[in-house]
């Protein structure tokens, strides 16, 4: 018994089975773009708060990793900001330890810095996220008009949370009245 030949503009077998994560679609472009700057570990790049800490994380992003010829180790070149070099700079050796344990052994030798703007993972965008500034506390005339708005709700859940919407939404107000 013979097959039909397969139909070319019909598609064959199945794509997937269900959802797949967003992540997985997008690795294996993202290892390829890391390894062009040389990082065998594309999670330095995609955890870099999670390996380096939240304050390290905010003020540095890793550039590249380039290996010398016939050295062992590897070179990390880190992206900072002018103030912020000295600091980052006092602390490079905990820097390499941690990003060392993320590759599970001794891979990088050195770090070094730069203050130029980032190539290759996004280009021309040298801001780092900085703490935002706290809000102003609320006055007492605005909580009052918080608790009138949260008292004309049974459910003590409902009532706090439109209490706080209440005080957010005039605190944006008064903000936006103080900068205007």
């Amino acid at each position: 018994m013979s097959q039909t030949p397969p139909d070319p503009t019909r598609p064959t077998g199945r794509r997937g089975k269900g959802f797949r994560p967003a992540a997985s679609l997008l690795a294996a472009r993202v290892q390829k773009a890391a390894e062009k700057r040389g990082f065998a570990v594309s999670r330095l790049l995609t955890h870099w708060p999670e390996i380096v800490g939240a304050d390290l994380a905010a003020v540095t992003r890793p550039v590249r990793i380039s290996h010398g010829r016939g050295a062992f180790g590897a070179t990390l070149t880190l992206l900072t900001t002018g103030p912020m070099a000295p600091m980052v700079e006092m602390r490079l050796p905990e820097l390499r330890d941690k990003v060392n344990a993320c590759y599970g052994y001794n891979a990088v030798q050195r770090v070094t810095l730069t203050q130029t703007a980032a190539q290759g993972f996004a280009e021309g965008q040298a801001s780092f996220a900085h703490r935002p500034r706290p809000a102003p506390p609320p006055d007492p005339a605005m909580r009052e008009k918080a608790a009138e708005i949260a008292a004309q709700f049974t459910d003590p859940t409902l009532a706090e949370a439109m209490a706080r919407l209440a005080l957010n939404v005039s605190i944006r107000n008064q903000t936006k009245t103080l900068k205007g």
